[in-house]
């Protein structure tokens, strides 16, 4: 991996951590680390597939929306009581995300429309100041 995209990784069993760059290089990257984390703590298949598609946009938000030149945003993945938590927190705490009204001939604006369908829950923490947290929580026992 290029030390350029990440300048920090944890791992504890049931805990990832990463900074990334605020790239589309680094949204990508932080989709294939968690794919491989997921992989590595045996989350089922169809969680799986749910959580990568979260990671994709919260991570590209994160990138797009929340960069701030010369900071990172971080990755966490957390494991706790049957539920799988993803956190994506950058350094911009202004303009909260939101889910915009949907323009059909947009190509835009759907990310969180798409985490909301796939997440069971979903929101956003502030602070400190500068930063935001978007978490999304998949249960792990879902069908």
């Amino acid at each position: 991996m290029n030390e350029q995209n990440i300048t920090q990784v944890h791992g504890p069993k049931s805990h990832f951590s990463a900074l990334l760059s605020p790239t589309p290089r680094g949204a990508r990257l932080a989709r294939l680390l968690a794919v491989e984390w997921m992989r590595d703590h045996r989350v089922p298949y169809g969680v799986t597939e749910s959580a990568t598609q979260v990671v994709a946009e919260l991570a590209t938000n994160a990138a797009t929306h929340g960069r701030v030149a010369g900071r990172s945003f971080r990755l966490a993945l957390l494991n706790h009581e049957d539920v799988l938590r993803i956190e994506v927190t950058d350094t911009r705490g202004e303009g909260l995300p939101r889910i915009p009204p949907a323009h059909p001939e947009g190509d835009s604006g759907r990310g969180l429309l798409l985490v909301e369908a796939l997440a069971d829950r979903w929101g956003v923490e502030l602070g400190p100041v500068p930063r935001k947290t978007v978490w999304a929580e998949l249960d792990l026992s879902r069908p």
